[in-house]
């Protein structure tokens, strides 16, 4: 499937209400199987913790297997839409139907973490609204982030039940491609691939570009990614994190615990790519601009922000902790991130010291940056107001909890006023039209008869 072609698929997906819930979403696959049962063949490959059953449903007779998996972030609902798109075109479209590829898609691979973030759902544009009724699980509840994994003093074998449907699929599979659909808040479109083809970064580039969408080319998710062009980074694999962190004289360990579904896939010589997308386009997203403070000066700054946010946070956890008697995921994911806010910033703080301090902040650097601290500040303090309030509905906070959650209310609500920019929310057409254009631009390569065979030794990293 040539460029041109992949451009204009990815405009022809249809506008779209918001996100659907998960009971909506298998209604909808399922309908699709029972619409199609000689294309669509579904297969349960597992139990989610409370007892959901987890199905994938196999389309087409390629040569080249590909699996496409949502929700392994519960909080990142645009692979909903997409993974039923393309669900759909792959079932009734005779042009996207003639890719050489055999399609295992799953819609949700954690459907109870993302119940827990349906109530915005409905109007995913809100920041605030958003916000506040966010859910993400704590690291080690995470499906993306609980495969097998040892790396030197890193060991973890703790693998979720969705984990190991995941796991069961790639190995039963053993894919040519892997997608794990994700996607961020605020700025730019961004990728991770498992290999430099330039040929797939064209298209990954073109595909925003179409639909009037800007590259996020400001600070990067992490500061140890190795770029392969611009808003493309290479998945290196938990090895080049744990290396960084240690340079830094911070102890890899606290930041590090499983390795990625990519990571495994890559056992079997998959191409692996994610496509990170917004809900919220900005300018300053892709400005190169330089700025009039330096790039180290900004890391202080905003880790200095962030640092007393952290701390502020922790202060409350630890004033509620002995008052809370409900254990919701809302508290545990509360546990692991509030403390991660502190040691983020002193990560931020410690690298600051080794930036040369003539290099000038972008436009883009900056706007990254201080998005940051209020997405954490958001997301994290919105959590724990959820644990609190998990309380006071049930009706067991006692008296002093019922203030306390009042001062969290109050400080959160100074949060939610510095929040607003002049973002502009992206319509999910076009937010889907990237990911199912990202995803034929890869199908497109791994199915090239022309494409030379690829040595499984050669894309192998992450965990045993």
């Amino acid at each position: 499937m040539d460029q041109r072609t992949i451009l204009r698929l990815a405009a022809e997906v249809p506008d779209r209400d918001g996100f659907p819930l998960v009971d909506d979403l298998h209604a909808r696959f399922d309908a699709l199987a029972a619409a199609h049962p000689d294309r669509v063949t579904v297969t349960r490959i597992g139990t989610s913790r409370l007892g959901e059953p987890l199905h994938s449903y196999r389309i087409g007779t390629g040569s080249h297997a590909a699996v496409v998996v949502g929700g392994v972030h519960p909080n990142e609902p645009i692979g909903s839409w997409t993974a039923l798109h393309l669900a759909e075109t792959m079932t009734t479209d005779d042009e996207a139907r003639a890719l050489d590829v055999t399609w295992h898609i799953v819609p949700t691979i954690d459907p109870d973490g993302m119940r827990l973030n349906e109530a915005w759902f409905h109007d995913p544009h809100d920041r605030v609204f958003y916000s506040r009724h966010f859910y993400r699980p704590a690291p080690d509840s995470q499906v993306e982030w609980t495969f097998p994994n040892s790396y030197r003093s890193v060991y973890f074998d703790q693998v979720l039940p969705e984990t190991l449907a995941f796991m069961r699929l790639i190995d039963d599979t053993e894919p040519d491609l892997l997608v794990s659909l994700h996607n961020g808040e605020m700025g730019g479109v961004y990728y991770y691939l498992s290999e430099d083809l330039p040929d797939v970064v064209d298209t990954l580039h073109a595909v925003p570009a179409a639909l009037g969408l800007p590259l996020d080319t400001g600070e990067p998710e992490s500061p140890f990614l190795r770029a392969l062009a611009p808003a493309v980074f290479a998945m290196d694999g938990i090895e080049t994190a744990y290396d960084y962190l240690e340079g830094l004289g911070v102890d890899p360990g606290e930041h590090i615990h499983g390795a990625s579904s990519a990571a495994w896939a890559m056992r079997h010589g998959a191409l692996c790519m994610v496509a990170e997308l917004p809900y919220w386009s900005h300018p300053d997203a892709d400005d190169q601009t330089p700025t009039d403070e330096s790039y180290a000066d900004l890391l202080r700054r905003c880790s200095a922000e962030l640092g007393a946010s952290g701390e502020e946070l922790q202060q409350l956890l630890d004033e509620a902790s002995p008052m809370l008697s409900i254990e919701s995921p809302f508290l545990e994911a509360s546990r692991a991130f509030v403390p991660m806010l502190v040691s983020t910033a002193d990560t931020d703080r410690r690298r600051a010291d080794r930036e040369p301090a003539e290099r000038m902040a972008t436009v883009a650097e900056r706007f990254g940056c201080e998005d940051l601290v209020r997405c954490f500040r958001l997301r994290y303090g919105g959590m724990l107001l959820r644990a609190v309030e998990a309380e006071t509905t049930a009706g067991t906070a006692s008296a002093p909890l019922r203030r306390l959650c009042d001062r969290l209310v109050e400080r959160y609500a100074r949060w939610q006023a510095d929040a607003s920019t002049d973002a502009q929310p992206i319509p999910v057409r076009k937010l889907v039209g990237v990911q199912y254009g990202a995803i034929l631009a890869c199908a497109s390569h791994v199915a090239d008869p022309a494409r030379a065979s690829r040595p499984v030794s050669a894309a192998v990293s992450g965990g045993a």
